[in-house]
Protein backbone atom coordinates (compact mmCIF):
# COMPACT_ATOMS: atom_id res chain seq x y z
CA UNK A 1 0.00 0.00 0.00
CA UNK A 2 0.82 3.69 -0.70
CA UNK A 3 2.20 5.72 2.74
CA UNK A 4 -0.98 7.41 3.14
CA UNK A 5 -2.96 4.37 3.14
CA UNK A 6 -0.38 2.98 5.81
CA UNK A 7 -1.00 6.82 7.80
CA UNK A 8 -5.05 5.74 7.09
CA UNK A 9 -4.42 2.58 9.17
CA UNK A 10 -2.58 3.75 11.94
CA UNK A 11 -4.98 6.47 12.63
CA UNK A 12 -7.52 3.43 12.89
CA UNK A 13 -5.56 1.44 15.14
CA UNK A 14 -4.17 4.47 17.44
CA UNK A 15 -6.02 7.10 16.84
CA UNK A 16 -4.50 9.26 20.10
CA UNK A 17 -0.58 8.47 19.47
CA UNK A 18 1.54 11.65 18.66
CA UNK A 19 2.40 11.48 15.08
CA UNK A 20 4.36 14.67 14.44
CA UNK A 21 5.52 17.55 16.69
CA UNK A 22 7.14 20.46 16.18
CA UNK A 23 8.12 23.09 18.60
CA UNK A 24 5.21 23.27 21.17
CA UNK A 25 2.75 21.79 18.55
CA UNK A 26 1.52 17.90 18.93
CA UNK A 27 -0.49 16.36 16.25
CA UNK A 28 -1.60 12.69 16.71
CA UNK A 29 -2.19 10.36 13.97
CA UNK A 30 -6.26 10.80 13.74
CA UNK A 31 -5.82 15.12 13.51
CA UNK A 32 -2.77 14.47 10.87
CA UNK A 33 -4.82 12.05 8.74
CA UNK A 34 -7.76 14.64 8.99
CA UNK A 35 -5.45 17.57 7.95
CA UNK A 36 -4.36 15.60 4.93
CA UNK A 37 -7.83 15.10 3.75
CA UNK A 38 -8.61 18.32 4.10
CA UNK A 39 -5.55 19.49 2.45
CA UNK A 40 -6.51 16.79 -0.40
CA UNK A 41 -9.83 18.23 -0.85
CA UNK A 42 -8.60 21.72 -0.93
CA UNK A 43 -5.95 21.08 -3.85
CA UNK A 44 -8.85 19.12 -5.52
CA UNK A 45 -12.12 20.64 -4.63
CA UNK A 46 -11.04 24.13 -4.49
CA UNK A 47 -7.58 25.07 -6.52
CA UNK A 48 -9.72 22.33 -8.80
CA UNK A 49 -5.96 21.11 -9.87
CA UNK A 50 -6.46 17.65 -11.84
CA UNK A 51 -4.49 14.55 -11.63
CA UNK A 52 -1.03 14.60 -12.50
CA UNK A 53 -0.52 18.46 -11.54
CA UNK A 54 3.25 19.46 -10.58
CA UNK A 55 3.46 21.29 -7.58
CA UNK A 56 6.37 23.18 -6.15
CA UNK A 57 6.69 22.94 -2.38
CA UNK A 58 8.79 25.20 0.00
CA UNK A 59 10.43 21.47 1.70
CA UNK A 60 11.01 23.51 5.49
CA UNK A 61 10.76 21.00 8.38
CA UNK A 62 7.55 22.23 9.14
CA UNK A 63 4.30 20.56 10.10
CA UNK A 64 2.55 22.72 7.39
CA UNK A 65 4.68 20.85 5.15
CA UNK A 66 3.69 17.21 6.19
CA UNK A 67 0.01 18.32 5.86
CA UNK A 68 0.80 19.38 2.31
CA UNK A 69 2.98 16.55 1.05
CA UNK A 70 0.94 13.61 1.66
CA UNK A 71 -2.56 15.81 0.52
CA UNK A 72 -1.11 16.91 -2.65
CA UNK A 73 -0.62 12.90 -3.10
CA UNK A 74 -4.44 12.11 -2.18
CA UNK A 75 -5.55 14.84 -4.45
CA UNK A 76 -3.97 13.01 -7.25
CA UNK A 77 -1.12 15.48 -7.73
CA UNK A 78 2.98 15.09 -7.55
CA UNK A 79 4.91 16.78 -5.38
CA UNK A 80 8.06 18.89 -6.43
CA UNK A 81 9.86 19.29 -2.87
CA UNK A 82 12.33 22.11 -3.35
CA UNK A 83 15.06 23.83 -0.06
CA UNK A 84 13.30 26.91 0.68
CA UNK A 85 16.71 28.46 -0.44
CA UNK A 86 17.30 27.48 -3.87
CA UNK A 87 19.35 29.85 -6.01
CA UNK A 88 17.18 31.58 -8.64
CA UNK A 89 19.10 30.08 -11.27
CA UNK A 90 18.15 26.23 -10.37
CA UNK A 91 14.89 27.32 -9.17
CA UNK A 92 14.15 28.38 -12.90
CA UNK A 93 15.68 25.25 -14.08
CA UNK A 94 13.56 23.08 -12.22
CA UNK A 95 10.27 25.05 -13.30
CA UNK A 96 11.62 25.14 -16.64
CA UNK A 97 11.07 21.28 -16.47
CA UNK A 98 8.31 20.58 -14.00
CA UNK A 99 6.24 23.23 -15.63
CA UNK A 100 3.86 23.67 -12.05
CA UNK A 101 0.57 24.56 -11.40
CA UNK A 102 1.19 25.82 -8.28
CA UNK A 103 3.51 27.24 -5.98
CA UNK A 104 3.46 26.67 -1.70
CA UNK A 105 5.86 27.76 1.27
CA UNK A 106 8.09 30.26 1.35
CA UNK A 107 11.00 30.73 -1.44
CA UNK A 108 13.21 33.56 -0.73
CA UNK A 109 14.74 33.66 -4.26
CA UNK A 110 10.96 33.30 -5.91
CA UNK A 111 10.11 35.83 -8.46
CA UNK A 112 6.58 34.71 -9.17
CA UNK A 113 3.74 34.42 -6.59
CA UNK A 114 3.90 31.75 -4.16
CA UNK A 115 1.12 30.71 -1.96
CA UNK A 116 2.26 30.70 1.93
CA UNK A 117 1.24 27.42 4.09
CA UNK A 118 -0.64 29.69 6.16
CA UNK A 119 -2.86 31.10 3.32
CA UNK A 120 -3.70 27.36 2.68
CA UNK A 121 -7.58 26.57 3.43
CA UNK A 122 -8.19 23.50 5.58
CA UNK A 123 -11.28 24.06 6.65
CA UNK A 124 -12.94 21.78 4.08
CA UNK A 125 -14.89 18.30 5.70
CA UNK A 126 -16.63 16.96 2.20
CA UNK A 127 -14.11 14.13 1.86
CA UNK A 128 -16.62 12.06 -0.49
CA UNK A 129 -14.33 12.27 -3.82
CA UNK A 130 -11.01 11.20 -1.98
CA UNK A 131 -9.04 8.08 -2.71
CA UNK A 132 -5.75 6.34 -2.87
CA UNK A 133 -3.53 6.68 -5.60
CA UNK A 134 -2.24 3.52 -8.09
CA UNK A 135 1.24 2.50 -6.88
CA UNK A 136 2.17 2.80 -10.06
CA UNK A 137 1.63 6.64 -10.28
CA UNK A 138 4.81 9.08 -9.73
CA UNK A 139 4.10 10.66 -6.59
CA UNK A 140 7.12 13.12 -6.68
CA UNK A 141 9.81 14.84 -8.94
CA UNK A 142 12.98 14.99 -6.77
CA UNK A 143 15.87 17.06 -8.61
CA UNK A 144 19.07 15.82 -8.19
CA UNK A 145 21.92 18.20 -6.59
CA UNK A 146 24.27 17.47 -9.46
CA UNK A 147 27.65 18.79 -9.23
CA UNK A 148 27.76 20.93 -12.53
CA UNK A 149 24.99 21.01 -15.69
CA UNK A 150 21.14 21.15 -15.98
CA UNK A 151 19.43 19.07 -12.33
CA UNK A 152 17.60 15.80 -13.37
CA UNK A 153 14.20 15.34 -11.95
CA UNK A 154 13.90 11.97 -10.30
CA UNK A 155 10.23 10.45 -11.22
CA UNK A 156 9.07 8.29 -7.59
CA UNK A 157 6.19 6.49 -7.86
CA UNK A 158 4.29 5.16 -4.85
CA UNK A 159 5.68 1.91 -5.75
CA UNK A 160 8.91 3.19 -5.51
CA UNK A 161 8.93 5.39 -2.19
CA UNK A 162 7.04 2.13 -0.14
CA UNK A 163 9.62 -0.24 -1.20
CA UNK A 164 12.25 1.73 0.08
CA UNK A 165 10.11 2.25 3.20
CA UNK A 166 10.12 -0.81 4.09
CA UNK A 167 13.99 -1.87 2.98
CA UNK A 168 15.04 1.03 5.39
CA UNK A 169 12.83 -0.29 8.16
CA UNK A 170 13.45 -3.62 7.74
CA UNK A 171 17.31 -2.79 7.75
CA UNK A 172 17.16 -0.43 10.53
CA UNK A 173 14.72 -2.28 12.71
CA UNK A 174 11.95 0.69 12.84
CA UNK A 175 8.77 0.17 14.73
CA UNK A 176 5.89 2.25 16.11
CA UNK A 177 7.83 2.41 18.93
CA UNK A 178 10.26 4.71 17.70
CA UNK A 179 10.46 8.44 18.37
CA UNK A 180 12.81 10.33 15.59
CA UNK A 181 14.51 13.46 15.40
CA UNK A 182 14.50 14.60 12.05
CA UNK A 183 16.63 17.20 11.87
CA UNK A 184 17.75 16.86 8.04
CA UNK A 185 16.15 19.46 5.17
CA UNK A 186 13.28 17.54 3.78
CA UNK A 187 13.75 19.01 0.24
CA UNK A 188 16.44 15.90 -0.43
CA UNK A 189 15.55 12.14 -0.56
CA UNK A 190 17.39 11.07 3.11
CA UNK A 191 15.40 13.71 4.97
CA UNK A 192 12.20 13.17 3.07
CA UNK A 193 12.86 9.16 3.26
CA UNK A 194 13.41 9.57 7.13
CA UNK A 195 10.09 11.27 7.20
CA UNK A 196 8.13 8.42 4.90
CA UNK A 197 9.66 5.90 7.07
CA UNK A 198 8.71 6.98 10.74
CA UNK A 199 5.17 7.54 9.42
CA UNK A 200 5.00 4.12 7.29
CA UNK A 201 5.35 2.35 11.42
CA UNK A 202 3.23 4.46 13.24
CA UNK A 203 5.94 6.28 14.86
CA UNK A 204 6.58 9.78 16.38
CA UNK A 205 8.17 12.22 14.13
CA UNK A 206 10.02 15.39 16.09
CA UNK A 207 10.37 17.90 13.70
CA UNK A 208 13.49 20.08 14.45
CA UNK A 209 15.04 22.98 11.72
CA UNK A 210 18.36 21.98 11.51
CA UNK A 211 21.37 20.52 13.93
CA UNK A 212 22.62 24.60 14.21
CA UNK A 213 21.28 24.46 18.29
CA UNK A 214 23.46 22.13 20.33
CA UNK A 215 21.53 22.87 23.41
CA UNK A 216 17.89 22.65 21.85
CA UNK A 217 19.25 19.24 19.60
CA UNK A 218 20.28 17.81 23.26
CA UNK A 219 17.05 19.15 24.89
CA UNK A 220 15.10 17.33 22.72
CA UNK A 221 16.72 14.28 22.64
CA UNK A 222 15.99 14.10 26.60
CA UNK A 223 12.68 15.49 26.89
CA UNK A 224 10.75 14.02 23.92
CA UNK A 225 12.49 10.47 24.92
CA UNK A 226 14.10 10.50 21.42
CA UNK A 227 15.06 6.96 20.03
CA UNK A 228 17.20 7.51 16.78
CA UNK A 229 17.86 9.79 14.00
CA UNK A 230 19.37 11.15 10.89
CA UNK A 231 22.20 12.63 10.04
CA UNK A 232 25.37 13.48 7.52
CA UNK A 233 29.02 13.49 8.63
CA UNK A 234 29.01 16.84 7.93
CA UNK A 235 26.19 17.06 10.95
CA UNK A 236 28.60 14.77 13.31
CA UNK A 237 31.73 16.51 12.48
CA UNK A 238 29.45 19.73 13.65
CA UNK A 239 28.28 17.91 17.23
CA UNK A 240 31.38 16.40 17.93
CA UNK A 241 32.82 19.70 17.37
CA UNK A 242 30.69 21.86 19.54
CA UNK A 243 29.74 18.94 21.97
CA UNK A 244 33.00 16.68 21.98
CA UNK A 245 31.54 13.00 23.66
CA UNK A 246 27.98 14.44 24.94
CA UNK A 247 25.80 12.07 22.84
CA UNK A 248 27.52 9.03 24.50
CA UNK A 249 25.57 10.13 27.76
CA UNK A 250 22.35 9.06 25.67
CA UNK A 251 23.72 5.59 24.72
CA UNK A 252 20.99 3.85 26.30
CA UNK A 253 18.31 5.60 25.34
CA UNK A 254 19.05 6.16 21.56
CA UNK A 255 18.38 3.11 20.05
CA UNK A 256 19.30 3.88 16.02
CA UNK A 257 21.14 6.38 13.51
CA UNK A 258 20.99 6.51 9.85
CA UNK A 259 23.75 8.05 8.28
CA UNK A 260 24.48 8.82 4.53
CA UNK A 261 25.29 11.18 1.58
CA UNK A 262 28.82 10.98 1.93
CA UNK A 263 32.12 10.12 2.85
CA UNK A 264 32.98 9.35 6.94
CA UNK A 265 35.99 8.86 8.02
CA UNK A 266 37.27 5.93 9.70
CA UNK A 267 38.10 7.50 13.49
CA UNK A 268 34.37 9.31 13.19
CA UNK A 269 32.98 5.92 13.18
CA UNK A 270 35.19 4.56 15.73
CA UNK A 271 34.09 7.01 17.90
CA UNK A 272 30.49 6.82 17.22
CA UNK A 273 31.36 3.19 18.05
CA UNK A 274 32.54 3.75 21.16
CA UNK A 275 30.11 6.45 22.37
CA UNK A 276 27.12 4.38 21.20
CA UNK A 277 28.49 0.64 22.22
CA UNK A 278 24.68 -0.31 21.80
CA UNK A 279 23.37 1.79 18.99
CA UNK A 280 22.22 0.31 15.35
CA UNK A 281 24.62 2.71 13.75
CA UNK A 282 23.73 2.18 10.01
CA UNK A 283 25.40 3.97 6.84
CA UNK A 284 23.67 3.92 3.58
CA UNK A 285 24.55 3.85 0.46
CA UNK A 286 21.92 5.06 -2.69
CA UNK A 287 21.42 7.97 -5.05
CA UNK A 288 18.06 10.14 -5.27
CA UNK A 289 17.18 7.40 -8.21
CA UNK A 290 18.03 3.98 -5.95
CA UNK A 291 17.68 5.24 -1.86
CA UNK A 292 19.48 3.51 0.38
CA UNK A 293 20.68 0.43 -2.00
CA UNK A 294 23.08 -0.94 0.48
CA UNK A 295 23.63 -0.93 4.37
CA UNK A 296 26.14 -1.59 6.81
CA UNK A 297 26.02 -1.44 10.28
CA UNK A 298 28.97 -0.49 12.15
CA UNK A 299 29.05 -2.61 15.19
CA UNK A 300 28.20 -5.68 13.51
CA UNK A 301 30.36 -4.96 10.35
CA UNK A 302 33.30 -3.83 12.00
CA UNK A 303 35.73 -5.35 9.92
CA UNK A 304 34.57 -3.82 6.86
CA UNK A 305 33.68 0.11 8.28
CA UNK A 306 35.83 0.93 4.87
CA UNK A 307 33.01 -0.45 2.54
CA UNK A 308 29.48 0.58 1.82
CA UNK A 309 28.26 -2.82 3.15
CA UNK A 310 25.68 -5.10 1.37
CA UNK A 311 22.51 -4.97 -0.83
CA UNK A 312 19.70 -3.72 1.25
CA UNK A 313 16.79 -5.85 2.03
CA UNK A 314 15.10 -6.60 -0.91
CA UNK A 315 17.73 -4.93 -3.23
CA UNK A 316 19.96 -6.63 -5.31
CA UNK A 317 23.61 -5.52 -7.14
CA UNK A 318 26.06 -6.27 -9.53
CA UNK A 319 29.22 -5.39 -10.53
CA UNK A 320 29.94 -5.08 -14.66
CA UNK A 321 32.61 -3.88 -16.72
CA UNK A 322 32.47 -1.08 -18.88
CA UNK A 323 30.97 -3.60 -21.75
CA UNK A 324 28.48 -4.53 -19.77
CA UNK A 325 29.48 -7.92 -18.22
CA UNK A 326 29.56 -8.96 -14.55
CA UNK A 327 33.02 -9.20 -13.20
CA UNK A 328 33.68 -11.82 -10.99
CA UNK A 329 34.36 -11.01 -6.85
CA UNK A 330 37.55 -8.44 -6.31
CA UNK A 331 37.22 -6.93 -9.96
CA UNK A 332 36.47 -3.53 -10.44
CA UNK A 333 33.50 -2.06 -11.97
CA UNK A 334 30.14 -0.29 -12.32
CA UNK A 335 28.15 -0.31 -9.34
CA UNK A 336 24.59 -1.61 -10.74
CA UNK A 337 21.18 -2.03 -8.65
CA UNK A 338 18.36 -3.67 -9.34
CA UNK A 339 14.65 -3.56 -7.00
CA UNK A 340 11.45 -2.13 -6.63
CA UNK A 341 12.63 1.21 -5.17
CA UNK A 342 14.15 1.81 -8.27
CA UNK A 343 13.08 5.46 -9.71
CA UNK A 344 10.43 5.08 -12.65
CA UNK A 345 11.86 7.52 -15.02
CA UNK A 346 13.76 11.05 -15.09
CA UNK A 347 10.98 13.22 -15.84
CA UNK A 348 10.36 14.68 -19.26
CA UNK A 349 12.40 11.50 -21.06
CA UNK A 350 10.41 8.54 -23.17
CA UNK A 351 11.47 5.33 -21.52
CA UNK A 352 13.44 3.68 -24.85
CA UNK A 353 15.89 6.73 -23.47
CA UNK A 354 15.56 5.65 -20.07
CA UNK A 355 15.79 2.26 -20.68
CA UNK A 356 19.73 3.13 -21.59
CA UNK A 357 20.43 3.65 -17.98
CA UNK A 358 19.72 -0.01 -16.84
CA UNK A 359 22.20 -3.05 -17.81
CA UNK A 360 19.83 -6.03 -17.82
CA UNK A 361 17.28 -4.59 -15.24
CA UNK A 362 20.06 -3.14 -13.20
CA UNK A 363 20.31 0.61 -12.88
CA UNK A 364 23.83 1.65 -13.29
CA UNK A 365 24.54 4.23 -10.91
CA UNK A 366 27.88 5.84 -12.37
CA UNK A 367 29.66 4.69 -9.72
CA UNK A 368 32.68 2.64 -9.70
CA UNK A 369 33.55 -0.37 -7.09
CA UNK A 370 34.45 -3.33 -6.13
CA UNK A 371 32.39 -6.66 -4.62
CA UNK A 372 33.89 -9.07 -2.43
CA UNK A 373 33.71 -12.70 -1.74
CA UNK A 374 31.36 -11.86 1.28
CA UNK A 375 29.32 -9.74 -0.72
CA UNK A 376 30.78 -6.76 0.61
CA UNK A 377 30.73 -3.75 -1.56
CA UNK A 378 33.80 -1.18 -2.00
CA UNK A 379 33.05 2.18 -3.50
CA UNK A 380 36.24 3.56 -5.71
CA UNK A 381 34.94 6.47 -7.27
CA UNK A 382 31.79 8.23 -9.71
CA UNK A 383 32.59 6.69 -12.56
CA UNK A 384 32.92 9.99 -14.43
CA UNK A 385 35.64 10.96 -11.73
CA UNK A 386 37.86 8.06 -12.14
CA UNK A 387 41.24 9.59 -13.25
CA UNK A 388 42.74 7.52 -16.32
CA UNK A 389 46.40 7.76 -16.10
CA UNK A 390 47.94 5.90 -19.35
CA UNK A 391 44.80 3.60 -19.41
CA UNK A 392 45.06 2.81 -15.26
CA UNK A 393 42.10 3.63 -13.94
CA UNK A 394 42.57 5.73 -10.55
CA UNK A 395 40.12 6.17 -7.98
CA UNK A 396 40.22 10.09 -6.47
CA UNK A 397 39.16 8.28 -2.71
CA UNK A 398 42.37 6.26 -2.87
CA UNK A 399 44.77 9.16 -3.23
CA UNK A 400 43.04 11.01 -1.06
CA UNK A 401 42.77 8.64 1.92
CA UNK A 402 46.24 8.97 1.66
CA UNK A 403 46.95 13.18 1.65
CA UNK A 404 44.34 13.22 4.03
CA UNK A 405 46.97 11.40 6.97
CA UNK A 406 49.73 13.97 6.10
CA UNK A 407 50.10 16.31 9.62
CA UNK A 408 48.82 19.35 8.49
CA UNK A 409 46.39 18.90 5.71
CA UNK A 410 42.47 19.41 6.58
CA UNK A 411 41.03 17.89 3.84
CA UNK A 412 42.21 17.02 -0.13
CA UNK A 413 40.44 16.33 -3.10
CA UNK A 414 41.95 14.64 -6.23
CA UNK A 415 40.84 15.18 -10.01
CA UNK A 416 42.39 14.34 -13.45
CA UNK A 417 43.92 16.87 -15.16
CA UNK A 418 45.58 16.68 -18.57
CA UNK A 419 48.94 15.57 -18.49
CA UNK A 420 51.67 18.00 -19.54
CA UNK A 421 53.66 16.31 -20.89
CA UNK A 422 51.19 14.74 -23.82
CA UNK A 423 51.47 11.07 -22.95
CA UNK A 424 49.83 9.79 -20.31
CA UNK A 425 46.54 11.41 -21.19
CA UNK A 426 45.73 12.49 -17.64
CA UNK A 427 47.56 12.79 -14.45
CA UNK A 428 46.49 13.07 -10.79
CA UNK A 429 46.47 16.64 -9.57
CA UNK A 430 45.56 17.08 -5.27
CA UNK A 431 43.70 20.52 -3.64
CA UNK A 432 44.75 20.45 -0.20
CA UNK A 433 43.00 22.56 2.19
CA UNK A 434 45.48 23.28 5.01
CA UNK A 435 46.17 26.64 7.85
CA UNK A 436 50.14 26.64 6.90
CA UNK A 437 52.12 26.25 3.51
CA UNK A 438 52.36 22.70 2.79
CA UNK A 439 56.19 21.84 0.63
CA UNK A 440 55.46 19.40 -2.30
CA UNK A 441 58.08 17.01 -1.87
CA UNK A 442 57.49 16.66 1.41
CA UNK A 443 53.92 15.98 0.44
CA UNK A 444 55.27 13.38 -2.16
CA UNK A 445 57.65 11.61 -0.07
CA UNK A 446 54.92 10.61 2.45
CA UNK A 447 53.04 9.35 -0.23
CA UNK A 448 55.68 7.50 -2.09
CA UNK A 449 55.55 3.37 -1.54
CA UNK A 450 51.77 3.78 -0.04
CA UNK A 451 50.43 4.55 -3.84
CA UNK A 452 51.48 3.43 -6.98
CA UNK A 453 53.94 6.15 -8.69
CA UNK A 454 50.57 6.40 -11.36
CA UNK A 455 48.47 7.61 -8.73
CA UNK A 456 50.68 10.32 -6.86
CA UNK A 457 49.82 13.60 -7.63
CA UNK A 458 52.48 15.55 -10.34
CA UNK A 459 50.13 18.60 -9.04
CA UNK A 460 49.47 20.32 -6.19
CA UNK A 461 47.20 23.41 -5.59
CA UNK A 462 46.14 24.49 -1.54
CA UNK A 463 42.72 26.10 -1.39
CA UNK A 464 40.64 27.34 1.12
CA UNK A 465 37.73 25.35 0.98
CA UNK A 466 36.52 22.48 -1.53
CA UNK A 467 33.30 22.66 -3.40
CA UNK A 468 30.45 20.64 -1.98
CA UNK A 469 26.83 20.12 -2.36
CA UNK A 470 24.46 21.19 0.58
CA UNK A 471 24.87 17.51 2.00
CA UNK A 472 28.10 17.24 1.66
CA UNK A 473 28.89 15.32 -1.08
CA UNK A 474 32.51 16.60 -2.96
CA UNK A 475 31.99 18.46 -6.89
CA UNK A 476 35.19 17.06 -8.02
CA UNK A 477 33.68 18.12 -11.41
CA UNK A 478 33.05 21.46 -10.26
CA UNK A 479 37.38 21.58 -9.90
CA UNK A 480 37.74 19.51 -13.14
CA UNK A 481 36.34 22.14 -15.45
CA UNK A 482 37.89 25.12 -13.86
CA UNK A 483 41.18 23.10 -14.23
CA UNK A 484 40.56 22.26 -17.72
CA UNK A 485 38.97 25.67 -18.78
Amino acid sequence: MTIEEKIYHNQEQFPEKVAVMSGNTSVTYSELWKRIVQSAVYFKSYKKLPQGSRVVVSASNEIEFVYTYFGLHLAGCICVPIDPQTNLIRLRRIIESADPSFYIGQILNADFDVTPFTALDYTFDDCNDISFADKNSIADLLYTTGTTGIPKGVALTYANEEAAAININSFIGNTAADVELLALPVSHSFGLGRLRCVLYVGGTLDLLGSFANMKKFYGEILNRQITGFGMVPANWAYIKKLSERKIGEFASQIKYIEIGSAFMPLEDKKMLMELLPDTRICMHYGLTEASRSSFMEFHTDRMYLDSIGKPSPNVDIKIFDEQGVEVKDGMEGEICVKGTHVCYNYWGEIESDFSENFNDGYFKTGDWGIKDKDGYIFLKSRKKELINVGGKKVSPIEVEEVLNKIDGIKESVCIGIPDPKGILGEVVKAYIVSEDEMVFTSIIKFMTNKLESYKIPVAIERIDAIPKTSSGKIQRLILRENAIT
